[in-house]
């Protein structure tokens, strides 16, 4: 497909027109008023939001006063930066600078290209992320000979490594499916899929595995190691509260099964919302694969308006995690309550004179 030639006042007169750029395809829509302020406002919400939990969320968890084991901090924190990324490549550099800054030098098709790559590494690294702290967890609770090897500091470190730069690498692919819109004194604007997008075999091979990498495995492998963690669990405790039954029949408090249910709870969780969050994204995903219809004839179509709820949920798992962790850990909230509490009452303290 050829690439238009145009005087950059041309060019500027058509990026008033456009919409936004959408993260799936990064196709380019038409202006509309109504669905325009809506998208604003939802997207200015998500991303505020998502940032003031994460980053609370990785302040707190740094501190090291959640009692959690480093090993656990590790992931959780490294959870919460990917899912920061996800927020600052997906929302504020890809929509909403398309929104408010059209024609700025992130429109150049090499930098949209770059951001779109980021975009997706940073969302694939959230999601195996999740993945290893499963199996992290599932290890710690039922393989009890690996545990000491494997539930490590030094271990977390090396597996988090390891998953953002796999993360990156297999993310590569998407710079180069860009053309684009037009050129400016010689300089590509804008990203457009090219049609091979959706005619190459290799391409519709590369988006298969994409989604069978994510999210479809991360499914798959979570619920897995779910139910073998609560297999295990309900074997142990069963074993554990015949062996802890006093001489009066009497149970008693075993300070280890309340540990695990602990552990469990913030496990399920957090694997359960990462569940329920990207299901419509998957179904959007197969819907399209098998019916092969990539048409959206407008903003009142079935199809657009799946696109971007599941665009919406996945963004929204971005910042659920913080909140899980005050509903579970009493120690998280704690802290959370005396971050909250700090810059008050050191404002009471220069406010309220001494006696």
């Amino acid at each position: 497909m050829s690439v238009a030639t145009v005087t950059w006042n041309e060019a500027m007169e058509t990026v008033m027109m456009i919409n936004e750029i959408q993260i799936s395809d990064v196709v380019q829509q038409i202006y509309h008023k109504k669905l325009q302020r809506t998208q604003r406002l939802r997207m200015i919400c998500e991303c505020d939001s998502s940032i003031r939990t994460n980053l609370v969320a990785i302040v707190i968890l740094s501190r090291g006063k959640c009692g959690l084991s480093r090993c656990i901090t590790r992931y959780l924190i490294s959870m919460n930066v990917t899912d920061l990324l996800v927020i600052i490549t997906a929302v504020i550099l890809n929509r909403i600078s398309a929104i408010y800054f059209p024609g700025s030098f992130l429109s150049i098709t090499p930098l949209c290209s770059v951001s779109t790559v980021v975009t997706y590494a940073a969302r694939v690294s959230a999601v195996w992320l999740t993945v290893t702290f499963t199996f992290d967890r599932f290890v710690a609770i039922c393989c009890q000979k690996l545990k000491i090897k494997y539930c490590t500091e030094k271990t977390a470190a090396v597996v988090i490594g390891t998953v953002c730069a796999l993360g990156f690498l297999t993310n590569i692919p998407w710079y180069f499916i860009h053309e684009p819109i037009y050129m400016v004194d010689n300089v590509p604007w804008y990203c457009k899929l090219k049609d091979i997008r959706y005619t190459s075999l290799l391409w519709t091979a590369y988006d298969w595995f994409d989604c069978i990498l994510t999210p479809c495995a991360p499914f798959l492998l979570i619920l897995l190691f779910n139910a073998l963690t609560v297999r295990h669990i309900l074997a142990a405790s069963r074993a554990r509260r015949r062996l802890r039954t006093d001489n009066d029949g009497k149970n008693q408090t075993d300070p280890e099964m309340e540990s695990r249910r602990k552990s469990i709870i913030l496990l399920f969780t957090i694997s359960g919302s990462f569940i329920l969050l990207w299901m419509t994204y998957v179904i959007q995903f197969l819907n399209v694969r098998i019916t092969n219809d990539y048409n959206i004839k407008s903003f009142s179509d079935p199809k657009f308006i799946l696109q971007e709820s599941g665009n919406m949920l996945q963004l929204l798992s971005s910042c659920t995690n913080t909140f899980i962790y005050a509903a579970i850990q009493k120690k998280f909230r704690e802290e959370l309550k005396n971050a909250l509490q700090c810059p008050l009452n050191r404002i009471s303290k220069l406010t309220i004179p001494r006696k």
